[in-house]
């Protein structure tokens, strides 16, 4: 029996997921005394430091989770669940941590973008039961913006590198707890978790041991979902946002199918985007939310899901906030929510003010889960002039003249499935975002969607020189060769796409072999 500790944040049905799948039975924490009679304890923690704290707090967590360390019985955290070892941590200014482990948690100070996500490797430093069967050149799940600084070297178990070493993993007795995420990090993660589990494995080292690790690029398949003309959620896609062909929702397989078909070809992530969101209220449409759960059960790398994320009332006056909706996605198995249309809303009112509420949708998610779960979904099209000043906006020269011979061309952003323009720009979105608590941008382009012709590069390097968080670069790629390009000629952090891979045209694991030896990535 594993007992879980489940403060409320962020998605941990993928770690009792998990856990279940390597046969073990999980038991949530639901008082005090559930911790004190633990035998093995896991604590996955996912969102901001003081939030956490906080909760265990209010639910009385905290001596009992501090008694239970001190006994040195098996533990293992994961994530946030590393980090509240700690005595404090720069993300809460005043809040103590449980104070187990000498040190603090601090910001990232690099010239990277920040948060650091995606798949790195680890420096292995003293020995452990986790590393069993593990070559030692393996990457695992990270997502975060802190880490932890230990007074003492001698509780290090791994290190990576980002800009500068870090401390990926702590070892004091049975106390282990990992920055990365073992349940989102494939089979290399499922690895760990199974021997933290069994508590006979000797202390090992792998049989490589790294000095110097890397942040892989990473290669997403996105699933448009949404319901047929016969009510069956299919997935699909448009060809600049056109999803029916001959009349009817074009069909490309199931959502659940496809996923776990990405997850075992090698893809880093898997996105679903629930396009009819934007009309539809997404706590009722409880198909999409088991589409979620029956992934998450099968699927074992990060998941992303956006549509409808954004304050709803429903016919009987009841209102529901942004913040419940992401909730109820995050306890169905997402890691991360992407926002889109709302997203240009909430731009366009502080773009007139000014000033923060605090309350918008990207406010109170990132505030209660952390930057990092929050995703930009940018829907852009080319709007182009003739001079620079003709519009209010970013404007560059392009390579690609408009229809009467225009040498510039600005990016318009849309909403309602590309539907609607705005008098808002992309980068100007972008740079809003991130400084209302965004943490990535999933940056579209209407003009090269379905069109198989690459992604749009001068797009892309417009807003990644904008922003200091990760792009993901989606729309237009045709071939493996796009993804090398997309790579080569941007800084963008990963390269997402859809119908290529749906219809087997390129599929995610050639890929990966084509840009094995030109890009790093996880093979």
């Amino acid at each position: 029996m594993i007992t879980l500790v489940d403060y409320g944040a962020g998605n941990v049905r993928s770690v009792v997921n998990a856990i279940k799948r390597l046969g073990e039975t999980v038991k949530p924490v639901s008082c005090a005394e559930d911790i004190q009679r633990a035998e093995k304890l896991v604590f996955p923690g996912v969102g901001n430091f003081s939030s956490m704290m906080q909760i265990l707090e209010r639910k009385k967590y905290i001596q009992a989770l501090i008694d239970y360390l001190a006994a040195d019985r098996p533990f293992l955290g994961i994530c946030l669940g590393l980090q509240a070892l700690f005595d404090s941590s720069q993300e809460a200014e005043g809040v103590q941590g449980l104070g187990i482990i000498s040190g603090i948690v601090k910001r990232f100070t690099v010239d990277l973008s920040v948060p650091h996500i995606g798949w790195n490797g680890i420096n292995i430093k003293q020995p452990s039961r986790v590393f069993q069967g593990l070559q030692g050149d393996e990457r695992f799940y990270f997502v975060h913006s802190y880490h932890v600084v230990p007074d003492d070297d001698a509780v290090v178990l791994t290190t990576t590198n980002y800009g500068y070493e870090f401390v990926s993993a702590v070892q004091k007795g049975n106390i282990i707890a990992t920055q990365f995420h073992p349940e989102k990090s494939g089979s290399a993660g499922l690895s760990v978790l199974k021997n933290f589990l069994n508590l006979e494995i000797p202390a090992s080292f792998p049989e490589q041991v790294t000095q110097r690790t890397s942040l892989s690029k990473r290669i997403i398949a996105c699933l448009d979902v949404r319901s047929n003309d016969q009510g069956d959620l299919v997935v699909t896609k448009g060809d600049q946002y056109d999803v029916r062909e001959d009349g009817d929702v074009r069909n490309l397989g199931k959502p659940v199918e496809l996923a776990k078909r990405y997850y075992e070809e090698g893809a880093d992530e898997i996105t679903f985007l629930n396009i009819t969101g934007f009309r539809d209220f997404p706590l009722e449409d409880m198909p999409m939310l088991e589409v979620l759960q029956k992934t998450s059960e099968k699927v074992f790398v990060p998941l992303t899901i956006g549509g409808g994320i954004r304050d709803y009332t429903d016919k009987d006056g009841k209102v529901y906030t942004a913040l419940e909706v992401a909730s109820e996605y995050f306890r169905s198995g997402a890691d991360k929510i992407s926002i889109g249309s709302d997203a240009v809303l909430i731009v366009e009112a502080y773009l007139k003010t000014g000033k923060k509420t605090g309350a918008s949708a990207i406010e109170e998610i990132a505030r209660v889960y952390g930057n990092q779960a929050v995703v930009i979904s940018i829907d852009p099209r080319r709007v182009y002039v003739n001079a620079p000043d003709e519009v209010d906006h970013p404007v560059i020269q392009t390579r690609f003249p408009g229809p009467d011979g225009e040498q510039y061309c600005w990016y318009q952003c849309t909403i309602k499935g590309g539907r609607e323009g705005r008098d808002l720009d992309a980068s100007t979105l972008a740079r809003v975002c991130e400084e209302l608590g965004a943490g990535e941008i999933l940056l579209n382009c209407i003009d090269q969607d379905g069109t198989n012709s690459g992604f749009d590069i001068e797009l892309i390097n417009l807003v990644r020189n904008t922003v200091t968080i990760p792009v993901i670069a989606s729309s237009g790629a045709g071939c493996v060769e796009h993804f090398y390009e997309v790579f080569s000629q941007t800084k963008a952090e990963a390269a997402l796409a859809a119908g290529i891979f749906h219809r087997r045209e390129v599929p995610v694991g050639d890929v990966k072999k084509y840009l094995n030896g030109k890009v790093d990535v996880r093979l």
